[in-house]
């Protein structure tokens, strides 16, 4: 049975470049192949067809001799005797792995493995107390982590010698075997797919081009910053492996509890208990500031307890802004105890001159409210 075109099998003109060649072999491959038509004959047989094909015209002195004598030229050494000329060689299996390794080789790092390793990032959990985040400060910590080896100056090797390229894979990370029609390949075992060795390990890091030390170094904590909020240090991270670029050091903020103020957003509170007498009458108290000083709050008679009290400016910086948020201070109403026996007198004088003429509202009006409550019980 005579021999189909291969130009016709791969389904391109005679004058077609061998980029074109490339990409239609391409699609076809992935296609036909029996990966993808398990148990299929016919995809089985149309994927040797094209890698034959393929084989043959991206090759400039082969494609030459089949133009000149066409598919009979090649019948012979495809069906495994010796070529009419030049003895070619067909391995049809190479053609859709280098356009595997073409594909994919990106996806794994490229066909040769690269011999260092990015060194892993670091978390650090700092707590930080409310003035810091009120005026911003730079902090001192201590980082156990891994840095590049002085001894060997991170290359993993006595003295600092540089690797060598591992004889069993030539340094493409990777080894291939041929198993039947398939092209097999796998990380080569001697060196983890680095492709390189080191053939006298450092004494001192053993090999791995690092040695464990702790880390000083200076955080700035910009002012407004909230909890929760993380900051990178690029390049503070471990060191990478044999030389490797070091990975980075993230500082994850979490703001202390405080006695007198409580934080939301860019807003200050502060509960303040108020004398019931200053409540009533009315009056002026002080209170303290995040930024060290004191305020004067003026009490409007008959402050009753939850009321806020607002300072416009006095609250957290936003950050990376020049606004800035308020302060407010919620008035708790104290009611007096241990009272003497004169308070005591002069209070329930108070309370019999001025009851039941609005004095206490609330109160007043909670009870009329529950004595119709009790009237409608009653009917």
């Amino acid at each position: 049975m005579a021999k189909r075109d291969y130009y016709e099998i791969l389904g391109v003109p005679r004058s077609a470049d061998a980029e074109t060649l490339k990409k239609s072999y391409r699609k076809l491959a992935m296609k036909w192949h029996p990966d993808r038509n398990p148990g299929d004959e016919k995809a089985e047989q149309t994927f040797k067809d094209i890698s034959e094909a393929y084989e043959v015209l991206k090759d400039p002195e082969k494609r030459a001799l089949y133009d000149r004598m066409g598919p009979e030229a090649f019948a012979q050494a495809a069906s495994g005797g010796g070529g009419p000329r030049g003895g070619f060689d067909f391995g049809f299996g190479s053609s859709f792995a280098d356009i595997f390794d073409e594909m994919f080789g990106e996806m794994r790092g490229g066909r040769r493995a690269q011999g260092v390793q990015r060194g892993a990032d670091l978390r650090y959990n700092m707590t930080i107390t409310l003035e810091d985040t009120f005026k911003g400060r730079q902090a001192t910590i201590k980082v156990p982590t891994s840095v590049s080896c002085d001894a060997c100056d991170g290359s993993g090797a006595e003295g600092g010698a540089a690797p060598v390229t591992c004889p069993t894979c030539n340094g493409q990370g990777r080894v291939r075997a041929q198993q039947g029609f398939f092209t097999i390949e796998r990380t080569c075992s001697t060196c983890h797919g680095t492709g390189q060795i080191i053939q006298n390990p450092c004494s001192v890091c053993s090999g791995t081009g690092r040695a464990r030390r702790e880390k000083t170094l200076q955080v700035n904590i910009p002012a407004g910053v909230e909890d929760g909020t993380r900051i990178r240090l690029s390049g503070e991270g471990e060191a990478g492996l044999r030389g490797g670029p070091p990975g980075d050091l993230y500082i994850f903020l979490t703001i202390a509890a405080h006695r007198v103020f409580q934080r939301d957003g860019a807003n200050i509170y502060c509960r303040v208990p108020i004398p019931m007498v200053t409540a009533a009458l009315g009056g002026s108290i002080e209170v303290p500031t995040l930024e060290g000083s004191r305020a004067k709050v003026s009490i409007s008679p008959g402050t009753q307890t939850g009321q806020q009290f607002r300072l416009r400016g006095k609250g957290m910086p936003i950050l990376n802004s020049r606004s800035v948020g308020d302060m407010y201070v919620e008035a708790i109403v104290e009611t007096p105890r241990n009272l003497t026996k004169k308070q005591q007198e002069l209070l329930r004088e108070f309370d019999a001159v001025g009851s039941g003429n609005g004095n206490s509202p609330e109160s007043e009006g909670f009870f009329a409210k529950v004595k119709e409550l009790w009237d409608d019980l009653r009917e």
